[in-house]
């Protein structure tokens, strides 16, 4: 009897080696495989009748849709990211050039007059002449140079970082898809809950990850056509160019439509519109960023069974704790909590606390 309890003893704690171990091992992908997790939930309805309408063919359908997933998230990002780079690098080197040949007179002939009437009256009351102005400013943009080809460095090696996740993202996500029925059996067999506690818990899983992604895409869809209204009102140049980054930018909760909104008001200001850009800082501020708060509870609310105020708080609270991947965290750590306390209520709750049969008179 001694003995089997020492040999549990140290099987419990290999098992726990094992698992630090295992935690160190997927440690590098694990942004990569939560990810690819929360995808196979959300899509694997649509993998399931694909696969259906290929004759069973669950690797063609899989790998459709990971091609789909590149097609409708990456491309657009990696596109987005290569235009701010290269627009960075093309700005820099315009101010060098234009320092060069034509001063600081030349390069304030290419602003508009009222950021112009703005930096002439600043250099006014700047205590040096011209020509050392000319020198000083260059110097400060050669200076710089050095800096900024290590921030384009840095946004180069933090894209490879994420083409990497991305890269195992889509690899787990294969798998995921065509294995992950099996996987489900699997944790139910090997798990010391009760028979169905588990497929139960993984059940709630998937419809807060779908109420989610549904929810943010759809809150994006709002804030783009709120935000749009505005650029039209406010009169923006290529207003609908803006509307597709407020759509992009909306999606990143660690930015956020009302950005854009910012950035096209100081366009306005710049170009001499004042009253149009104060209005789209306050319609950005009030009505596309509040949308956000408002909207994504309500629609998540929706397609779950969870109040609306805890909604909100674990959306917060996970962006808070966890950052943007929070906005998933969040949610699925009450649903986890809540899930729990009604496994147990149901199954293992005491006789006294489950509500009597009507139809049994008390004794």
């Amino acid at each position: 009897m001694g003995s089997d309890l020492v040999a549990r003893r140290v099987f419990t704690g290999l098992i726990l080696f094992s698992i630090l171990l295992l935690a160190l091992v997927v440690r590098p992908f694990a942004k990569g495989f939560f990810l690819a997790a929360v995808l196979a939930g959300a899509l694997y309805g649509i993998h399931k009748r694909m696969t259906h309408a290929f004759r069973g063919r669950a690797n063609l359908s899989a790998g459709l849709i990971c091609f789909g997933v590149i097609v409708a998230l990456l491309l657009p990002l990696t596109g987005f990211t290569a235009f701010l780079i290269t627009e960075a690098t093309s700005g820099i080197r315009f101010i060098q050039e234009t320092l060069r040949q034509e001063g600081v007179e030349g390069l304030l002939e290419h602003l508009p007059a009222p950021a112009r009437k703005l930096v002439d009256a600043a250099i006014e009351h700047l205590p040096m002449e011209e020509k050392q102005l000319d020198e000083t400013i260059q110097k400060q943009v050669s200076s710089q140079g050095g800096t900024a080809a290590k921030a384009v460095t840095g946004v180069v090696a933090a894209t490879g970082s994420f083409a990497f996740q991305t890269v195992m993202m889509l690899i787990a996500l294969f798998f995921f898809l065509v294995d992950g029925k099996r996987l489900v059996q699997w944790l139910e067999s090997v798990s010391p809950l009760k028979r169905g506690q588990a497929e139960e818990i993984l059940r709630e899983f998937r419809l807060v990850v779908i109420a989610v992604l549904t929810s943010s895409v759809a809150t994006a869809g709002v804030q783009t056509v709120a935000a749009l209204v505005g650029y039209l009102i406010a009169r923006v140049p290529v207003p609908f160019f803006f509307a597709a980054v407020t759509f992009f930018l909306a999606l990143i909760p660690a930015i956020g439509a009302a950005v854009v909104c910012f950035a096209a008001a100081g366009l306005l200001l710049l170009t001499g519109h004042q009253w149009m850009a104060l209005f789209l800082a306050i319609w950005g501020a009030v009505v596309v960023g509040l949308a956000d708060n408002v909207v994504k509870p309500l629609l998540v609310k929706r397609g779950l069974d969870m109040h609306g105020g805890i909604v909100f708080f674990s959306l917060l609270g996970g962006l808070v704790a966890f950052g943007t991947v929070g906005l998933l965290m969040g949610p699925l750590i009450v649903s986890f909590f809540l899930a729990l306390v009604r496994i147990y209520e149901r199954d293992y709750g005491r006789p006294s606390a489950r509500p009597a049969d009507p139809a049994t008179p008390p004794i």
